[in-house]
């Protein structure tokens, strides 16, 4: 894509612009870091123009606190004070959010999960936001607790504008191929290799 421009032209009948503004379903998976932070970066640009953020965060736990959602929030209320930007939404478990990461068993994460889809899937019928974001929600899908085909299908016949991105390793096959843009995190090097934790500023 020399100078931002298509390699190829469709022969779909839209003109440039109808082709250029149309709702992306975006995956960010394998191996490597920065899966999440890209997603982040994308929605501090939708904030910028105006876009209606919501992140749900399906595996992290709820007091796990990481610095874009301090700055995410903050820029939501920034928009409440003065209009600039957009509004912006974080839910993760057991945090304002309908769905709680209890300390059960696989059964009761299972259950946990398909809550937070089924309210994910009613905020795409109602448009509710421009930009979602799903972090690692590839997980859930993994381990069989939220249907694949559902979640394709949903998203492929989702109404409006609504930017979706998705999370976390191993992505369905399904989910590759329905997607839009798909990005592959691949680990040359990690500090953790050799016996480095995680820091400040790096990891959260």
């Amino acid at each position: 894509m020399p100078q931002g421009k298509p390699a190829v032209v469709p022969d779909d009948g839209l003109t440039t612009k109808q082709r250029r503004n149309r709702p992306l379903l975006v995956v960010h998976t394998g191996d490597g870091k920065g899966k999440s932070t890209a997603a982040f970066g994308l929605a501090l640009r939708g904030w910028n123009q105006g876009w209606k953020i919501g992140v749900f965060q399906f595996v992290k736990s709820a007091k796990w606190r990481i610095g874009e959602q301090t700055v995410l929030e903050r820029l939501g209320r920034l928009h409440e004070e003065t209009g600039e930007g957009g509004p912006v939404e974080w839910h993760k478990m057991g945090s304002g959010w309908s769905w709680t990461r209890k300390q059960g068993d696989a059964e009761d994460h299972e259950t946990a999960a398909l809550q937070g889809w089924q309210e994910i899937k009613r905020r795409l019928a109602d448009e509710s936001h421009d930009l979602l974001i799903l972090d690692e929600f590839t997980y859930p899908m993994k381990w069989g607790w939220v249907d694949v085909q559902d979640v394709v299908e949903t998203l492929t016949n989702r109404p409006g504008f609504q930017h979706v991105i998705i999370t976390g390793r191993n992505a369905d096959p399904r989910l590759v191929e329905a997607a839009d843009l798909v990005t592959e995190m691949s680990k040359v090097k990690h500090p953790m290799d050799v016996g480095q934790k995680g820091q400040r500023g790096i990891e959260w």
